[in-house]
């Protein structure tokens, strides 16, 4: 058995050099994330198994979805940075495509630990998964550590209510948390706004069926035109903006960090908007 998989990781492993193309296993060897005895970082993140599993992604990035990258020198190589993303289209493909983004077109690559829900692991087989690509769930604790080691942290202040929303309500931000600009002006990281657009055509949200999801213990059940988790083939296009440093204390009041928050909000929108305006078709 261990054979097998060991072979599935090569092929996999494979797989992604293919699809990356030349130099990608040169790029991938630059990084060097702490590990233990067992490979993994503190947090499970495991290199070999990333650089595998990331292959189907890498051809939905490429092949389904092909991404369209903008503004990607804007992000920064190394240092503590805060990633802030619209959210969308029922299951997060889109954070995936920011990760492979990152990991595979820049160079030096980057590794982003993208927050996920409380209730993700609970699913069976998906908090191994989730822990050995690099992601984690999102609490102030966790982000805390990540950013004083100099991480890059992709926070979604929508939630699964823009996950998850009506495809009525398309590219119409929920409403930012404020979380995230606590823990940034905490670690003094830069905030990042990310526009992804192409996501919300993805798998439109006709009705939730929100008694079963209840009983099901997820926080939205989506019905869909398409067969989730199989998404339709739309064009994604994604655009990262400048950083933005933000002065201030962590413990300002509401009013103060919700200012901030807004100001982050009113990026992103205008990012979403650049990339409505500029787009000639959702599927090509």
């Amino acid at each position: 058995m261990s054979e097998l998989s060991d072979l599935v990781r090569e092929r996999l492993k494979s797989w992604t050099f293919s699809l990356g193309g030349p130099g990608t296993r040169a790029r991938l060897d630059k990084i060097t994330p702490p590990a233990n005895e067992f490979g993994v970082d503190p947090y499970g993140f495991d290199l070999e198994y990333a650089v595998a599993a990331v292959a189907p992604f890498l051809w939905l990035y490429r092949k389904y979805f092909r991404v369209k990258l903008e503004g990607l020198e804007h992000v920064p190589s190394e240092g503590r940075v805060v990633l802030v993303a619209n959210h969308s289209g029922q299951l997060p493909f889109d954070a995936a495509m920011i990760a492979v983004a990152l990991l595979m077109e820049k160079d030096p690559p980057r590794v982003v630990r993208a927050l996920v829900e409380r209730w993700v692991p609970t699913l069976p087989f998906v908090s191994t998964f989730m822990a050995r690509i690099g992601q984690i769930v999102g609490t102030p604790e966790n982000c805390r550590r990540l950013l004083a080691a100099d991480e890059a942290i992709l926070v979604f202040p929508e939630g699964v209510r823009g996950l998850n929303k009506p495809f009525s309500e398309r590219y119409r931000l929920q409403g930012f948390g404020a979380g995230f600009m606590r823990l940034a002006l905490e670690s003094n990281a830069p905030v990042l706004p990310v526009a992804v657009v192409g996501a919300e055509e993805q798998s439109p949200n006709l009705l939730d069926l929100k008694p079963l999801a209840k009983v099901l213990g997820m926080p939205a059940f989506p019905l869909t035109p398409t067969v989730l988790p199989l998404p339709l083939p739309t064009r994604y296009r994604i655009i990262f903006g400048e950083p933005r440093r933000f002065t201030g204390s962590p413990d300002d009041d509401d009013a103060e960090i919700e200012r901030k928050v807004r100001e982050v909000e009113r990026d992103v929108k205008a990012l979403i908007d650049r990339g409505l305006a500029e787009r000639t078709s959702i599927f090509f």
